[in-house]
C-alpha cells in the first residue's frame, strides 16, 4: 500500500520547472513554495484550506497541483501550462464528491475525469 501523498517527505531541495518529474512520485513530495518558479496561484492554492499544495504529476504540458487530501475532503487541484505559467485551469472537489472547474477547452466541467481529460487533449499554444 502506498503512502498517501501529504505524508510523504518533501524533497531537500527547490526545484525548477524543468525539474519536475512527469510522472508521479510515490517515495517523497514537492509543495508549491519549493517549486523557484511557482505562479502565485499555485502558491495560495490552499490557503482557505489550511493546505499547501502539493505536486503531483505532469498531464500533457500541464502541471498538475493539489491542495488538500485526495478522499472524501475539500480539495482543489490546479493546472499550469509548462510552457506558459500564466495559463492556470483549477478544479474545485467538496466532501460528498462533487465538483466543477473550468478546463483549457472552454467548457466548465463536473467530473474530474473529463476536466483532466481536457488538459490532455489542450492543443492550444503548440
Amino acid at each position: 500500500m502506498s503512502t498517501p501523498a501529504e505524508q510523504r517527505p518533501l524533497v531537500t531541495h527547490d526545484v525548477h520547472t524543468e525539474e519536475l518529474p512527469a510522472l508521479p512520485q510515490r517515495d517523497s513530495r514537492i509543495i508549491a513554495s519549493q517549486w523557484i518558479e511557482a505562479p502565485s496561484t499555485i502558491r495560495t492554492l490552499g490557503d482557505d484550506l489550511k493546505a499547501e499544495a502539493g505536486y503531483l504529476r505532469g498531464i500533457g504540458r500541464y502541471l498538475l497541483w493539489r491542495a488538500g487530501p485526495a478522499v472524501r475532503a475539500h480539495a482543489r487541484y490546479g493546472a499550469v501550462d509548462s510552457s506558459d505559467l500564466t495559463r492556470i485551469w483549477t478544479f474545485e472537489l467538496d466532501p460528498e464528491g462533487n465538483g466543477h472547474g473550468l478546463g483549457p477547452d472552454g467548457h466548465i466541467h463536473d467530473r474530474f475525469r473529463t476536466w483532466k481529460e481536457a488538459l490532455r487533449d489542450d492543443q492550444t499554444g503548440e
